[in-house]
């Protein structure tokens, strides 16, 4: 992987963002934050350069910075064996979701172009007046998390990890400080073999009354760091938003799908 020289920021201001620049600095790299949806030209396809941003944005200037982006298949999680997961998970269509009439936890797999939550059913998801029917949904079984942590993971080892709820409600410590720490990284060892990219975050939690299971997974170059050391999250993030002729066969296929990009 390059040296690292430049690290771009959205608009978008953020902790974590705040912590991934100091640490680059303290690297020795610039930090420049694109105020506008496209990248000026001298900075475009910059050697060095790595991204921290949200989907969206992400979506927009990557290709103009050269950049590619190693994100988690989107049926993933659907595809685990149910004893990482500890409930049902269903990778579809908006559409199909439309058809639900039972509660239900539905997301979109790698964004968030609309809220993360439990729907009573179908009815409440958006409409054909929002969307086109085909956008992917995982759609899952109503657990409740006792406890939950984020892992900053690289070639498979947990970099660095935190806790980020207890309860649902926000509740942040470094891993090495939860009673925890040794039941996280033993669930995190399952992981392996599981079809993840070479960087990326991942979400676990405690089921009440049934043990550890996976929350989710998350693109390192979109993902909040909460108590995780930033320079141990930063060298994920730098190796999951890189210049994309960088990437070797076996991460290519985790690479997030370009959009043409339409300018004014």
């Amino acid at each position: 992987m390059s040296t690292l020289r430049t690290l771009f920021l959205s608009p978008r201001v953020t902790a974590t963002g705040h912590a991934l620049a100091d640490a680059a600095r303290r690297r020795g790299a610039r930090v420049e934050t694109l105020r506008e949806w496209r990248v000026p030209e001298q900075q475009r396809r910059a050697e060095g350069s790595s991204l921290y941003a949200g989907p969206l944005f992400a979506d927009a200037v990557a290709r103009e910075l050269g950049l590619g982006l190693l994100e988690a298949p989107q049926d993933w999680l659907a595809r685990l064996p149910r004893e990482l997961t500890l409930r049902d998970v269903e990778f579809g269509t908006i559409a199909e979701a439309w058809r639900l009439r039972r509660p239900a936890f539905v997301k979109p797999p790698n964004d968030k172009s609309f809220p993360a939550r439990v729907y009573p059913d179908g009815s409440g998801l958006p409409g054909p007046d929002a969307v086109d029917g085909t956008e992917p949904v995982l759609v899952s079984d109503i657990v409740t998390f006792a406890v939950e942590f984020r892992l900053f993971l690289l070639n498979g080892e947990v970099r660095t990890a935190s806790r980020y709820a207890t309860r649902g409600a926000l509740d942040v410590a470094p891993l090495e400080r939860d009673p925890r720490r040794a039941e996280v990284l033993a669930f995190a060892e399952r992981l392996a073999g599981t079809g993840l990219p070479s960087a990326v975050v991942v979400d676990v939690g405690l089921v009440d009354d049934a043990g550890w299971a996976v929350v989710e997974a998350n693109a390192a170059w979109a993902s909040g760091h909460y108590a995780c050391d930033a320079d141990a999250a930063l060298d994920v993030v730098l190796h999951a938003a890189r210049p994309e002729g960088e990437f070797g066969a076996a991460d290519r296929r985790f690479l997030r799908p370009a959009p043409e990009v339409v300018r004014d």
